[in-house]
């Protein structure tokens, strides 16, 4: 038996990180689930940021339990920025700080059959329906299904796919899909357009792993439409959270890995990773866990932010030609480049980027969609979603900002 094979192995679950300690406390069920199914093996997780253990501290918990070999697999729906290039570039820093540490990164999530069926299985529960003798269709009913939303096209389309797939297993009248971050279309506009279809019985189901902010301004959206359309029922799913097939799935990925799978077919994250990075085509942010990113709304300002953001607010109710960002730096409306936020400027995190070279974190080309983002402002939205605007959609939207910003919003009640 060779030196690697007797190596002592464990699995390493990586997060994304919420400041709601609601969401921090899910993944670790996730984590416990992950354990049972693996007695015998060290399980540790972490997040790229906000939450604690970070990643770091779960990859020092597994070495320092004598782990040679580790396991590590993306605590996400779909491979967007954080999949793709954030915890790959943590992995891969910490394996060349730690000679003879082997480290292997899975697959997302996807739309595994385990997938998908866990989140049928939550619909047709918060129908009050048996998932396992479900009934022939339900024609009289609607399915809205609340993707994420990000500035990956491809993690888009996933939800979409995913929308699709559920309604021809489930049979819904008609189904569609609206998002929570910085695409179109967004949740409260979305569902305006669809009511108009008449359906008198609509399922909001949002395909998400755990609670958190966007989930509680989801679940904000919907009561407020609920309230005001009275005719309608709406029904909300609950998100994913530890559901058994989830941990299916989760138990999947590590399989793959375990069993050498990653080495044929499609190009593995990792391998793609480090394809890109030596190219020059990847910037990324979460070595230290501790960036934050302006166009992830989850996250919240930070204190120097806070304090900055009135002035957000002054500039656009006097009509002053200069507004000042969200995330603490002010620039004029008189300055001209070809890009949105084309010019360098530097973060409080000691490092400095340059936004026109469209990395990861830049702004989404269609941030001024008239059903996106934009249509969240003045709405109980958290203050620090602002940070994802242009100045020009700041100004556009001044009249609808709430000077006030301290009452509670949806994602914080």
């Amino acid at each position: 038996m060779s030196n690697r094979e007797q190596a002592k192995k464990g699995i390493m679950i990586c997060g994304h990180g919420s400041r709601d300690k609601d969401a921090e406390r899910e993944f670790g069920l996730v984590a416990k689930g992950l354990k049972a199914r693996y007695p015998d093996l060290p399980v540790e997780y972490g997040f790229l940021e906000f939450s604690a253990p970070n990643i770091h501290m779960g990859l020092n918990s597994l070495v320092d339990q004598g782990v040679e070999e580790i396991y590590a697999v993306p605590g996400m729906l779909f491979a967007a920025t954080h999949a793709k290039n954030d915890i790959p570039s943590v992995l891969t820093t910490y394996e060349e700080k730690h000679p003879g540490l082997k480290i292997t990164y899975g697959r997302e999530l996807g739309l595994q059959d385990d997938m998908i069926d866990a989140f049928q299985a939550r619909i047709y529960e918060s129908l009050g329906l048996d998932p396992e003798n479900p009934p022939e269709n339900l024609y009289d009913t609607m399915l809205v299904v609340v993707g994420r939303g990000t500035s990956d096209t491809s993690a888009n389309a996933e939800a979409a796919k995913l929308t699709r797939i559920v309604n021809e297993n489930m049979g819904f009248g008609w189904a569609d899909t609206v998002y929570s971050g910085v695409t179109y279309p967004s949740v409260g506009v979305g569902l305006e357009k669809l009511m108009k279809l008449g359906f008198k019985r609509i399922v909001v189901a949002p395909y998400f792993l755990f609670t958190g902010r966007l989930i509680k301004r989801i679940q904000g959206y919907v009561d407020k439409v609920a309230q005001e359309n009275q005719a309608i029922e709406f029904i909300q799913t609950p998100y994913l959270n530890d559901h058994p097939r989830v941990i299916d799935a989760f138990q999947n990925r590590v399989e793959e890995i375990m069993q050498g799978e990653l080495q044929t077919g499609e190009e593995s994250l990792m391998n793609s990773f480090k394809r890109r990075l030596a190219a020059g085509e990847v910037d990324v942010h979460h070595h230290h866990a501790e960036f934050v990113d302006p166009q992830d709304d989850t996250q919240g300002l930070s204190e120097s932010d806070a304090k900055h953001f009135t002035s957000v607010i002054q500039s656009a109710d006097h009509g002053h030609s200069s507004v000042l960002n969200p995330n603490g730096h002010s620039h004029g409306h008189d300055h001209s480049h070809g890009h949105p936020h084309g010019h360098s400027h530097s973060h409080d995190h000691s490092h400095s980027h340059d936004h026109s070279h469209g990395h990861s974190h830049g702004v989404y080309k269609h941030i001024g969609h008239p059903m996106g983002p934009r249509t969240m402002i003045g709405e109980g939205i958290c203050c620090c979603f602002m940070g994802q605007f242009t100045d020009e959609i700041l100004e556009e939207e001044k009249g609808k900002i709430d000077g006030d910003c301290t009452k509670t919003a949806f994602a914080h009640r």
